[in-house]
């Protein structure tokens, strides 16, 4: 998130208006309140598994900020079709693996427990499908003998604050074509 609100400045197409979580101790609140940006809490628990009324819920700061585009970054709730719909080509997503590859959680241990050569992560259009939009961009790193998922990640984040300023930038400014990053 931070990566993201620290691109969008000067000639960029795209303004941050709104950083809203599911968690109120989310550290990227803090940051984005310090950078002058709106926030807002939506804590899904008090929902006990309500998805349709957590997603009411949420849909009010988001209508009442009324983003051009959505980005999650971090939001590791699943959104119901319903919810995604709503905001039909106009919501990203960045997930830790080069997709279609390994979908959903652990991506960095399935990645090293598959003795695959590369990892990395994408951005996609998001769907009502669970991480399988259209793909817009994707950056590779190498897996290293003796990775751990830990560093497996450390290396996967470093690209992942690289690759999804660069997706929205083009995003924003109505270009589709996928950013493939080394």
């Amino acid at each position: 998130m931070v990566s993201l609100v620290d691109s969008m400045i000067g000639d960029h197409p795209a303004r941050p208006c709104l950083v809203l979580s599911n968690d109120a101790q989310a550290g990227g609140l803090k940051k984005a309140a310090d950078r002058g940006i709106p926030t807002a809490v939506v804590d899904h628990r008090p929902f006990k598994g309500d998805r349709a009324a957590f997603e009411a819920e949420l849909l009010k700061p988001l209508q009442e900020a009324q983003p051009d585009i959505v980005c999650l970054a971090g939001f590791m709730r699943v959104l119901t079709g319903d919810f995604v719909s709503r905001f039909q080509g106009r919501m990203l997503n960045i997930h830790p693996s080069l997709l279609p590859k390994y979908k959903g959680l652990h991506t960095h241990a399935r990645a090293i427990e598959a003795g695959d050569a590369e990892h990395g992560c994408s951005v996609h259009e998001v769907t009502a499908a669970l991480d399988d939009g259209p793909i817009l961009g994707q950056a590779r790193v190498p897996v290293e003998q003796g990775d751990t998922p830990d560093t497996l990640a450390a290396r996967v984040l470093v690209q992942e604050h690289v690759l999804y300023p660069e997706v929205l930038r083009r995003y924003a400014e109505g270009n589709r074509s996928p950013v493939l990053l080394p």
